[in-house]
């Protein structure tokens, strides 16, 4: 009798716009995937409340990531299962992990198409050629209810990265001008703490591409007069630090370094570089998560893409995984994209970014600050245009989550940004890229100096802070932590007094932050 399939929940796919099949994949093509696993047990509402409710960090109760691996990890007997399904098919087990809860099987094409019942074709698009599916996967009956999601079949690129180089200066008046600055300016105009310097902590920052060339991360600091961080790169699935040129992913990558560790140079730098795919990335920010070497207590994510490129499978398997860091005390920094309330999409609707918009991720919105000739902060909504300004707006995938549950106006879903920072790239920040001095901008930027700013805190503090979202929305609210910005728009989505979908709470008040997470 024929095994019963089951669709795996959320995991239909449809061809990237305008990319047209140019012929089948070779049956003997030597693919890899990465399937995700249930937990062994759940984490009740009690559980997520000791890590992740309304109270300062010094009241907060978090896992090791040992205690989370042994308490919430995979289900041996699950992994036991999905090798016996990798034998069935001829499919290799390349390594199973129970604290990631996931299983790397490789195997030829035409075996991995038999074994999740789908077909595999080229595709020709704009940027080349990708490995694609259409439709769903499914898996034998037995095991639906361990597998959440399969990845790598399809390999086309998943994210883009949320930078942009400065172009010409817009403004110049009486009391303020267009000017760059370094990030320890901008650390000083954000009253970040100067007691410390982040010593202690480690700043994971995840990239789907580009490198960083070790001369140029000690002129920069060298530059700044500031001792260069320890900057470590971890690869994963094959992926490895491979500068090219500036107007490339190199940009992404120096920005996030150079601004996390101008912000805390005493902090540990793990760059974790995965190929840009959907299981790339999802690998990269497991790998990190789970890393008890260089244990993170803070990510910085400057990648992503409109909700509506992804799969329902991968958006579930990132939001668990947020979660999943929230339980060890890692707060999740993510950019909320650069092309203003439609995200770049040209249906004529309004769109967020994700991972941006998973509701365990702090969501990172951009402002344009100029500081007037009184020394005061000139801070508006960055919009330069539709293919300029700040991502904010309402998720069409999460509801709107426990935290947001008091906004006002009925949100129709996860509102995004949940904070902001200066990313006008007239306004931007001066790094330095394959040897050329630079002004960068974009949401890219409020990331890792949100996440230096948190290892900042995390020092002070003596305990991290860890999921960040139920504080700004609860006891942080109206405490004087940010700077509200009430100006301008990012198309559809007006700010205005309190929380906004263009730039959340604000751009941070440091010192206040710290002392408010202190009482």
């Amino acid at each position: 009798m024929a095994t019963t399939r089951i669709i795996v929940a959320g995991s239909q796919r449809q061809a990237l716009n305008s990319a047209k099949p140019v012929g089948p994949i070779r049956s003997d093509q030597h693919i890899e995937v990465t399937i995700r696993l249930r937990p062994a047990q759940q984490y009740s509402a009690q559980d997520a409340a000791a890590w992740s409710g309304d109270q300062p960090p010094a009241l907060r109760h978090y896992l090791t990531r040992q205690e989370f691996a042994q308490k919430y990890g995979a289900n041996p007997a699950d992994i036991a299962r999905i090798e016996a399904f990798a034998a069935q098919y001829q499919l290799k087990v390349v390594n199973s992990s129970l604290a990631k809860r996931s299983v790397v099987l490789c195997g030829t094409a035409d075996a991995l198409c038999k074994a999740f019942e789908t077909r595999l074709e080229n595709y020709s698009h704009s940027n080349g050629i990708y490995r694609g599916r259409v439709g769903h996967l499914t898996v034998p009956g037995d095991l639906s209810d361990v597998i959440e999601g399969v990845f790598g079949l399809d390999n086309r690129p998943q994210a883009t990265p949320k930078f942009q180089v400065r172009r010409a200066p817009r403004r110049i008046t009486a009391h303020a001008t267009d000017v760059p600055y370094t990030p320890p300016q901008l650390a000083k105009l954000y009253d970040f703490p100067t007691a410390g310097n982040g010593a202690g902590q480690c700043i994971a920052i995840i990239e789907l591409g580009g490198g960083s060339r070790p001369a140029d991360i000690q002129a920069y600091f060298s530059g700044l007069g500031i001792t260069p961080p320890d900057v470590v790169t971890v690869s994963v699935d094959d992926a490895a630090n491979t500068p090219t040129t500036a107007d490339g992913a190199d940009g992404e990558v120096m920005l996030d370094i150079e601004v996390a560790g101008a912000v805390a140079p005493g902090a540990k730098i793990a760059v974790y570089f995965a190929p840009n795919t959907d299981a790339g990335f999802l690998d990269a920010v497991s790998t990190a998560i789970h890393d008890q070497t260089n244990a993170p207590s803070v990510v910085s994510i400057s990648w992503g893409g409109p909700e509506s490129s992804w799969t329902a499978q991968a958006m579930a398997s990132f939001e668990q995984l947020f979660s999943d860091a929230a339980a060890m005390g890692i707060t999740i920094c993510v950019a909320a994209g650069d092309n203003g309330s439609a995200d770049g999409v040209t249906d004529g609707g309004q769109h967020v970014d994700f991972p941006a918009s998973a509701p365990h991720a702090l969501a990172c919105g951009g402002t344009s600050l100029t500081v007037n000739s009184g020394g005061s902060l000139n801070e508006t909504v960055w919009n330069d245009g539709s293919d300029s300004a700040t991502g904010g707006g309402f998720s069409t995938n999460f509801p709107v989550p426990n935290f947001q549950s008091q906004l006002p106006g009925s949100p129709s879903g996860r509102g995004v940004p949940d904070i902001a920072g200066d990313a006008d790239p007239n306004t931007g920040y001066t790094v330095r890229v394959d040897g050329q001095q630079m002004v960068i901008g974009g949401t890219s930027a409020v990331a890792p100096l949100w996440a230096g700013l948190v290892a900042l805190l995390n020092q002070q503090l003596g305990k991290p802070v860890g999921y960040l979202n139920p504080l700004l929305y609860g006891s942080l609210s109206g405490k004087g932590v940010t700077n509200d910005i009430v100006s301008g728009n990012n198309g559809a989505q007006q700010a205005g007094t309190g929380w906004d979908a263009c730039t959340g709470w604000g751009s941070p008040i440091g010192s206040k932050l710290l002392q408010a997470l202190k009482s």
